[in-house]
């Protein structure tokens, strides 16, 4: 591809959205083009890649069901041909992920309570459901009247499932065995802050969370032989003098373990952590405005010279150049429309 690398966007579909949509970031003219559907599909807010760009999956709206959707990808165009899809009663998840080996697929529901566990046949199509985990409990916070899940992903050796439930203010830890969810831990966060999405740093023994309650940045020591977590730091991700809504989303590091990036909706910045070498904990750089309304996600692209961040309420997507010394970010393009956009994409390079 050399200067040219293929993305995606998950969306909403309650308005005009078609669906999954697909992008192309030209590096060498620092722009985004040729946003253009890529797959029908209903609310298809969270998307994952595999690691060989073989397989895509979608969480999917499916009349009164909700589930995922397996595609296999075109490497060249990037073109998106449905497999199959699994789904159940009830909401679609709102997060998904595969296991590096592409046998295990793993969702997140936030209506249902429920982290759910699919095997995936050799084609890259889905089994139905090998395992599911039901969650209960309530924080105080008004929006934590129940387990509310919004994360299920593999830690970096794979071993272990970590489930967070914004709801109940609670990371949870599955041992993770031919797609079987055993629970073996659980980290409980500060009562009402609302934990959403993790990221490990790359030396796998720290891990950050943000939260969507509090606007907060956790940062955990990770045992990788017991999975379990414990608090090193709890840093504001917003301005302390910013009294509107906010609601903390996405999460991520870049692959040197450098810097952190976190979104911030109502604010709608992406915040700029350093990490500390010896410890891992953060400080702030700065805060960058997203030019648009509501950042649900962003995504650093395979080079990390850029960053792609997703405004929701906006419908656009704003590209930003990454300073690879310094970690700060510079607005670059503002106004690429993209419906609904809630989740970005690359794929691996």
């Amino acid at each position: 591809m050399g200067n040219q690398f293929i993305g995606y966007v998950g969306t909403y579909t309650k308005q005009d959205s078609e669906g999954v949509y697909k992008f192309v970031l030209d590096t060498k003219k620092s722009m985004i083009t040729s946003v253009t559907p890529a797959a029908k599909l209903d609310n298809p807010t969270y998307l994952t890649v595999s690691n060989d760009n073989q397989y895509f999956y979608a969480v999917s709206k499916d009349g009164e069901n909700g589930g995922v959707t397996s595609f296999t990808i075109d490497n060249q165009t990037g073109e998106l041909t449905k497999l199959n899809s699994q789904s159940s009663a009830g909401s679609p998840p709102c997060h998904v992920s595969i296991k590096s080996d592409n046998s295990n697929v793993v969702t997140a529901n936030y209506h249902t309570k429920k982290v759910e566990s699919y095997l995936t046949n050799s084609d890259g199509s889905l089994q139905p459901t090998t395992d599911v985990a039901e969650h209960d409990g309530s924080g105080p916070h008004e929006r934590q009247e129940k387990p509310h899940m919004h994360f299920a992903g593999f830690t970096p050796d794979e071993k272990f499932v970590i489930a967070i439930d914004l709801g109940s203010d609670n990371i949870i830890t599955y041992k993770a065995e031919a797609g079987k969810l055993t629970r073996v831990q659980t980290f409980e966060t500060k009562p009402g802050s609302g934990p959403r999405h993790i990221a490990f740093h790359p030396n796998a023994s720290i891990a950050y969370v943000m939260t969507e309650l509090s606007s907060e940045v956790i940062v955990l020591s990770y045992n990788e032989a017991d999975g379990s977590f414990t608090e090193k730091q709890t840093i504001k991700a917003i301005p302390s003098d910013f009294e509107d809504t906010n609601d903390g989303s996405a999460i991520h590091i870049s692959k040197d373990g450098k810097f952190v990036y976190v979104a911030n909706r109502g604010h709608n910045s992406i915040a700029v952590f350093a990490v500390d070498e010896a410890n891992g904990e953060l400080t702030l750089i700065e805060w960058v405005s997203t030019e648009g309304n509501w950042p649900r996600d962003f995504v650093l692209d395979p080079t990390e010279k850029f960053l792609v961040a997703s405004n929701q309420k906006s419908g656009t997507l704003t590209l930003f150049q990454r300073d690879e010394q310094t970690g700060r970010l510079t607005a670059l393009q503002t106004d690429v429309a993209a419906p609904e956009a809630v989740c970005v994409k690359f794929l691996n390079y």
